[in-house]
Formats: C-alpha cells, sequence, structure tokens
C-alpha cells in the first residue's frame, strides 16, 4: 500500500513541476502576470500558478484512487471525493477573485461569503465527529450544528486566514508544506491512510512549485492556490479528527488575522522596499504578521530582506511543528 501512495505523491510533484513550468510560459504571453512588489524594480511576475498546483495534487490523488480502485478492489472513497470538490471549487472561487477582485473592487467582507459554498460537499458527507473536547468545558456534543455550522466555519475561516497571510516569494507554498506534511504524518501514524494521501499529495504538488516561487519568483500562486490550501487544512483537520493540531500549526495566521483586522482589512502584508532590497514596515501601526517580522529581524540584524522574513515565519511554523510532536505524538 505504501508504494501506491509514494506514486501518488511522486504523480502530484511531477505533474506540477510539467504545468507549472508550461503556465508561467503561456500567463505571461496573455498577460496575466503581477508585480513582486517586494523587489525595488516591481518585475512582472506570471500569476495564479495555483491553476498547476490544484492539477497535479488532483491528478495525484485519483491516481490513488485508480490503483486502489483496479488493483485493490477497493471502493470507499466518498469522504476524498468529497475533499476534491471542496478543493476544486474552491480553487475556481480562487480564480475568479484572481481574475476580478482587484480589477472590479470585489471587498474583503464579500471574499468570505464566496467561499462558503465550498464547504457544502464536506458538510452533506457529515464528515468528522460533532463531539468535541473543549478547554474547561470538556466534551461538548454540537450534534447538527457540526456540519451546518463549525465546519463551513472551519473551511470558510481557515481559506482565508491562509490567504492573507501571503505576497511573499516561498511563503505560501513553504507554509503549506510544513503544515501538511505535519497533519499527513499524524493522519499516517493513525492509520488514516486516506487523509494522509491528500496531505502528502498536496506537499508534493507545493514542493514542486515551490521549485519556482522561491527567491526570485517565476510565478505567484494567487488566490486559486492559497484558497484552496487553507481549505484542505480544514478538510483533513476534520476528517482526521485533528482540530486541535490545526489550530496550534495555524497560530500564525490567527495572529495575522487579528493584526490585520486593526487596520479594517485594508492594510497589505507587503514591505516598503529599499534601493537595496531591504525591507521596512510599510506602515506606522503593524498590521500584519510579516511586518512584525521584519521588526524583529531589523532588531538583530540591521537590515531584513524578503528571504529573511519567509524563513522567520517558516522557523516560527516549525517551532509549532515542534510543540505537536510534544503534545501529540
Amino acid at each position: 500500500m505504501d508504494e501506491v501512495v509514494y506514486a501518488s505523491v511522486l504523480t502530484s510533484l511531477l505533474a506540477t513541476l510539467f504545468m507549472t513550468q508550461k503556465w508561467i510560459g503561456k500567463a505571461r504571453s496573455i498577460g496575466i502576470v503581477g508585480k513582486d512588489m517586494n523587489k525595488p524594480n516591481k518585475p512582472e511576475v506570471a500569476e495564479m500558478g495555483g491553476v498547476g498546483v490544484v492539477f497535479g495534487f488532483v491528478l495525484g490523488v485519483l491516481v490513488y484512487i485508480g490503483i486502489n480502485t483496479f488493483y485493490y478492489q477497493s471502493q470507499d472513497y466518498l469522504s476524498i471525493l468529497a475533499v476534491l470538490c471542496t478543493v476544486l471549487m474552491i480553487t475556481i472561487i480562487g480564480i475568479l477573485d484572481d481574475i476580478l477582485g482587484w480589477k472590479k473592487g470585489i471587498t474583503q467582507w464579500k471574499k468570505p461569503l464566496l467561499t462558503i459554498p465550498a464547504a457544502v460537499p464536506i458538510m452533506v458527507i457529515n464528515a468528522g465527529h460533532s463531539t468535541m473536547n473543549l478547554p474547561i468545558l470538556g466534551p461538548v456534543d454540537w450534534g447538527i450544528l457540526y456540519p451546518l455550522a463549525i465546519v463551513p466555519i472551519g473551511i470558510v475561516g481557515a481559506s482565508n486566514a491562509y490567504n492573507m497571510l501571503a505576497g511573499y516569494n516561498g511563503l505560501e507554498a513553504g507554509m503549506g508544506a510544513i503544515i501538511l506534511s505535519t497533519l499527513g504524518y499524524v493522519a499516517y501514524v493513525n492509520n488514516k491512510i486516506g487523509v494522509s494521501v491528500l496531505a502528502f499529495c498536496m506537499v508534493g504538488a507545493l514542493l514542486a512549485f515551490l521549485y519556482f516561487n522561491w527567491y526570485p519568483a517565476k510565478v505567484f500562486p494567487g488566490d486559486s492556490m492559497t484558497y484552496s490550501v487553507g481549505a484542505l487544512v480544514a478538510c483533513l483537520a476534520i476528517l482526521g479528527d485533528m482540530e486541535k493540531i490545526a489550530v496550534l500549526l495555524f497560530v500564525p495566521y490567527f495572529v495575522d488575522a487579528v493584526l490585520v483586522s486593526r487596520s479594517k482589512f485594508k492594510a497589505e502584508a507587503f514591505g516598503k522596499v529599499n534601493d537595496d532590497g531591504s525591507l521596512e514596515r510599510p506602515y506606522n501601526g503593524t498590521y500584519h504578521i510579516t511586518h512584525l517580522a521584519i521588526i524583529t529581524l531589523k532588531s538583530l540584524k540591521t537590515k531584513a530582506y524578503e528571504r529573511d522574513v519567509v524563513l522567520f515565519l517558516y522557523g516560527i511554523e516549525l517551532v509549532l511543528v515542534g510543540l505537536v510532536w510534544v503534545a501529540y505524538l
């Protein structure tokens, strides 16, 4: 069975490498480009690279289903197919946001509403367990409120929070790979193979994308990737009963959401770029965790560069992975 998992992840990685490389040239030729805001000369970079990531992810998962169906005669894939529906639906929403959001002025408060339909596939299969062990209160059975309220809140919240902490070369793909690798491993050691496959197929796709997205980026992920990765994290937490772990791993995103809410969700995560490429805090206030990273790095090493900010946030995420390891493994 492990060989099937390896084949699926490898398929995701190779398919994403191929599709992303093709997409970069096509996107540039038809004008789907955006400015790299953390560079002094603001170069134009291919946008909407999430198309290749989701293609590779879905293909890898379908390889897993196909081999198990025809070779092992297994047909219990309802939850996996529901997750694929959620990811594909929210990818379409992300593409629309990429195309229309900055051109037509879709306001920030409307964006979470657009992502609600993507939660429906997980809601209708009644995924997860309605009983949650809460601090102080202990076990609480949410009953019908779990699929009707908790599930959509989780998926909408995770997808939008993940979408806000973005805009630095390698940040979104790297953070996603760290989080999903952790969830995938926890699922694997608890014999939840389907959940583990979903996680690691996306990890394979994200690592392939990171090859093109690392500094200096040749392609940006766009909302089509950030929405889908955030939604997938929520889906895996629900299916694998890993809500507490996912919440812990999402601490940087909660902090970022609190900080940006102080600007009424108007502040950008980008830094103010100096001529030498180093970054300054762009506002008098601190409205993103990336701004907090710039302040911290400047206090430690005088200058903060884009790669420093990304690696700093990777480090924070890896500390949280360590806490997960100590507390749950």
